[in-house]
């Protein structure tokens, strides 16, 4: 209970024990303001300044128990009646009462009534408290759902305006690449539009998706392979995934990877004319199994003087960036490359003496 002296509305028409009433709780340390009626009660209760009420029920005009259904939930209030009758208690108490108390017309009820005053004020102050920390808590709740919604617009801006960006890059590339005359610089144009584009379609599918922590790498995939088709040079394109989900970080590099291998079966897998590129992604236990696979010369390839070896050297970056193996098929007839990883990346385990510090 607060350390300042408590304000008591006593609300009795009784003047003789409202008097008592007044010296007894006075001397307990109440400043007691007293209303001789139900409507003056609620009267002095509109002004406001009243910690608790104390309620008789037999009085002129309303009764204790009308004036208790018209006065708000707090202050609380403590009812008051020279009733033995219990199921008035159970009326007052079912009406909102905090306390319920027997009067006697010589006073001797008033130490009890300041027990009960006292228990009043405390379950109201126990019950703001409550009522603080939930509201605190509903509050706190409102913030960060508001913060988590606000980052995630965030999110989604920044997704967008660098997938733009790095569209307008790669188409920007294209275009260089169709106006050039020496085929190396061409070439070369195309595999950076085509390592652009890549990184492009990622942000793309996060923008577009209503999960920005993970990317949906079938799609991811199909949407790729679509913007390869404009370099396939007439090479059909097939991609055959499962719908997993992975994050956008190995979604980059599994994007760059399928790029290089892609390009380099276009270049170099059908020297006479054009064939399938196949892709095809699925699940086998723990691992990811990507292959890119063409129906072309195979091993009997003859090195391009031009290759300068960049795209060997981007698919060891991306696999080394996977935890990947990256393997050729020996059994297939022209060329097919299997790459395997992990679906999650395993935790970094720390040395047993690092982990003892």
């Amino acid at each position: 209970m607060n350390t300042a002296m408590p304000t008591l509305l006593y609300i009795d028409d009784d003047e003789a024990l409202s008097r008592l009433v007044d010296r007894g709780l006075t001397r307990l340390g109440f400043n007691v303001v007293r209303a001789a009626s139900g409507n003056e009660g609620l009267d002095r209760l509109k002004q406001g300044g009243i910690d608790v009420v104390a309620l008789d029920q037999y009085m002129h005009g309303l009764d204790g128990l009308e004036t208790l259904e018209q006065i708000p939930e707090a202050p609380p209030v403590v009812f008051v009646t020279a009733s033995q009758d219990s199921s008035i208690a159970v009326t007052a108490l079912k009406a909102g009462a905090a306390d319920y108390l027997v009067k006697d017309a010589l006073g001797d009820f008033i130490p009890l009534l300041h027990v009960a005053l006292d228990g009043a004020l405390r379950q109201a102050q126990i019950r703001k408290a409550r009522d603080d920390a939930e509201a605190e808590v509903h509050a706190s709740r409102d913030r960060y759902a508001a913060l988590a919604a606000e980052r995630e617009l965030l999110l989604r801006e920044v997704n967008h305006r660098v997938g733009n960006s790095l569209q307008i890059i790669a188409s920007l590339l294209h275009l260089q690449a169709n106006s050039g005359s020496q085929d190396d610089v061409k070439a070369a144009l195309t595999n950076a539009m085509g390592r652009v584009a890549a990184v492009a379609q990622v942000h793309r599918r996060l923008y577009t998706s209503h999960d920005l922590k993970n990317v949906m790498l079938n799609q991811y995939l199909d949407a790729l392979l679509e913007d390869l088709r404009r370099s396939a040079e007439g090479n059909r394109l097939t991609l055959k995934a499962e719908p997993i989900e992975i994050d956008p970080d190995r979604a980059v590099a599994i994007g760059i990877i399928v790029n290089e291998l892609v390009m380099n079966a276009v270049k170099y897998a059908y020297p006479d004319g054009a064939g399938p590129i196949d892709v095809n992604l699925h699940a086998q236990g723990d691992d990811l199994v990507l292959s890119i696979a063409d129906h072309g010369v195979g091993l009997n390839v003859k090195t391009d003087p031009r290759s300068t070896g960049m795209g060997q050297r981007i698919v060891a970056a991306m696999a080394s960036k996977l935890e990947a193996s990256v393997e050729r098929d020996p059994n297939h007839a022209g060329t097919r490359i299997v790459v395997r990883f992990r679906h999650v990346n395993a935790p970094v385990t720390k040395p047993a003496s690092a982990a003892a510090n």
